[in-house]
């Protein structure tokens, strides 16, 4: 056993010896989150950031991280950022958001594609570099215009060499085919996706109203075209515009998308949206020195694969294996942020691992406010940090599907 796989299992060791009290107790070395925050989430194609490049709402994220957290840019030493559609990952225009936001040369900048889950593993690569001693201080962010990049070239085609292999050739199966199909496997009926759905729309909307977000969210100021009168203007974009008043009854009237008999519709998947998120992470012992407000921690996070036409199950497999890592079970767990890619797959996975539904996307999800793709993953940080302060609890996981078959999760403790 190498040295460092002996050190995480004497972590997991202790983790699981001591269970929720270990997990709550504050260490030197642990990786804390001192300042996460996103932009808000608008309708791709039609909302607040349509005319808005990927690229100038990261700007926006990190410049807005900097002013809140109080951080010397000179000090971050890396930022990873999560992106799914942007050509070339976004490595470039990312950099040079970073350099116009005010991070000087000597602040690295990649950009990374793990699809749905994108934006965790920005947060997860970052935390791993603090704790491996690479770096001290970084940005795990991610982004998404699906107004500038969505759409059929988003996926490239496949050689024969891939066509020519089953499992291959699975990975390119749209998720809404997948999902639809899973949900008929799964018996997940249209009504009881139209429920949840319905439940999602309506928890956003009170949380809305009664200014959950306004913590989480920076509001940014774009340059917006005017679809009627080709007017360009400057808007003020300061809240999730995709969120509406529906209920089950109504829902229940949406034409399903992709088979005529099918139960997989515009009401009941995640929308497509616009948006960025950014979440700054150092030592515990770092953010005391510098006095910076520690707002939570990251404790440990797992990816898994599954079948590539079972995509939707991969919080089923994920949060079972984070929460063994971390050391803790599933009923020490205050709040479940997973990303709502579809009402049929987070409702499956839900019932499937026996999570009380009050404790799964408390503010609503994905179905309601949005999926910018690469984002989503960061999103949830501040998402589940501002739930965990709001509702005087401690421990949260964050999780979700991933295309071509996989499932991320992570652990958080809220400071």
């Amino acid at each position: 056993m190498s040295s460092a796989q002996s050190r995480i299992s004497q972590v997991a060791s202790h983790m699981s010896a001591t269970g929720r009290a270990g997990l709550l107790e504050k260490r030197p070395d642990d990786i804390v989150i001192t300042s996460a925050l996103r932009t808000p989430f608008t309708k791709g194609g039609k909302g607040g950031f349509k005319d808005t490049a990927g690229a100038d709402l990261l700007h926006g994220a990190f410049v807005n991280l900097i002013q809140r957290s109080g951080i010397d840019p000179k000090l971050v030493e890396d930022i990873a950022v999560g992106c799914v559609l942007a050509p070339g990952g976004g490595a470039t225009e990312f950099r040079a958001a970073a350099l116009a936001a005010g991070f000087p040369e000597s602040t690295a900048v990649k950009s990374l594609n793990r699809q749905c889950s994108s934006g965790l593993q920005a947060c997860v690569d970052i935390a791993n570099a603090i704790r491996g001693g690479m770096i001290e201080i970084g940005i795990g962010a991610g982004v998404e215009s699906m107004s500038t990049q969505y759409g059929p070239g988003a996926v490239t085609e496949f050689s024969e060499l891939l066509e020519n292999h089953k499992g291959a050739a699975e990975c390119k199966v749209p998720m809404g085919v997948l999902s639809e199909q899973m949900a008929k496997d799964r018996g997940v009926s249209r009504a009881d996706q139209d429920k949840f759905a319905a439940d999602s729309y309506r928890k956003a909307g009170e949380a809305q109203q009664k200014g959950w977000f306004d913590k989480e969210i920076a509001p940014l100021k774009v340059k917006w075209t005017d679809p009627k009168t080709e007017e360009e203007k400057v808007i003020t974009v300061s809240k999730d515009d995709g969120v509406r008043q529906v209920t089950a009854e109504s829902l229940g009237k949406i034409r399903p998308a992709f088979a005529k008999d099918g139960s997989i519709h515009a009401g009941n998947a995640s929308q497509i949206s616009d948006g960025a998120a950014a979440v700054l992470l150092m030592k515990r012992s770092t953010a005391e020195r510098l006095g910076q407000k520690i707002l939570g921690k990251y404790v440990t996070a797992s990816v898994v694969g599954v079948p590539p036409l079972l995509m939707g199950i991969g919080p089923w497999k994920a949060i079972p294996v984070a929460l063994e890592k971390a050391g803790i079970t599933k009923d020490e767990v205050d709040i479940f942020e997973i990303n709502e890619a579809f009402a049929s797959q987070c409702l499956w996975c839900a019932n499937e691992l026996g999570l009380p539904m009050e404790k799964i996307n408390p503010a609503g999800g994905a179905i309601a406010f949005g999926h910018p793709l690469g984002c989503t993953g960061a999103r949830q940080v501040s998402t589940l940090l501002y739930g965990l302060e709001r509702t005087n609890k401690q421990i949260g996981v964050t999780s979700m599907c991933v295309g071509t078959g996989m499932g991320m999760a992570a652990v958080w403790v809220k400071e």
